[in-house]
């Protein structure tokens, strides 16, 4: 339990402030659309997806915990897999997005080329999945 709060709460705030901060530089030329465009994602995927991905994501892991006890705690394991489930997804796109070799470092959080921040944040996200499963299984909550 106490390693679910920690992991989600980390993420949580992560998610929505990486969101936030995609707002606030502008989005048409900014790191993030350079990233997308040279990418090629952005052909399949609106850039407002990812930003928008990101804050609803981290605005979910917070919320959850802030009201965690006004809802049963199945409600909270299932909105918070549910928002890790989803970071998942925008970490492995963001481990593609770094492979890529049109897209340059300067772009990238930290100017570095190798995905270690997706790859740390994917990881702690599967990790929630899998000890909520391991909670609901068990029927430990």
């Amino acid at each position: 339990m106490k390693r679910i709060k920690s992991i989600s709460w980390f993420l949580g705030i992560a998610m929505f402030m990486f969101g936030i901060l995609k707002v606030l530089v502008p989005t048409i030329h900014g790191w993030f659309a350079v990233q997308m465009t040279n990418s090629g994602i952005s052909k399949y995927i609106p850039i407002w997806v990812g930003i928008a991905g990101e804050i609803v994501s981290g605005s979910a892991l917070i919320v959850a915990l802030f009201t965690a006890q006004k809802f049963s705690s199945r409600t909270i394991w299932l909105i918070i897999q549910g928002a890790s489930a989803t970071i998942i997804i925008m970490m492995l796109t963001a481990v593609y997005v770094h492979m890529q070799p049109n897209v340059p470092a300067d772009v990238l959080p930290l100017k570095i080329k190798a995905p270690f921040i997706p790859i740390f944040m994917l990881s702690l996200a599967l990790t929630n999945v899998y000890l909520i499963q391991r909670k609901i299984k068990n029927k430990l909550y």
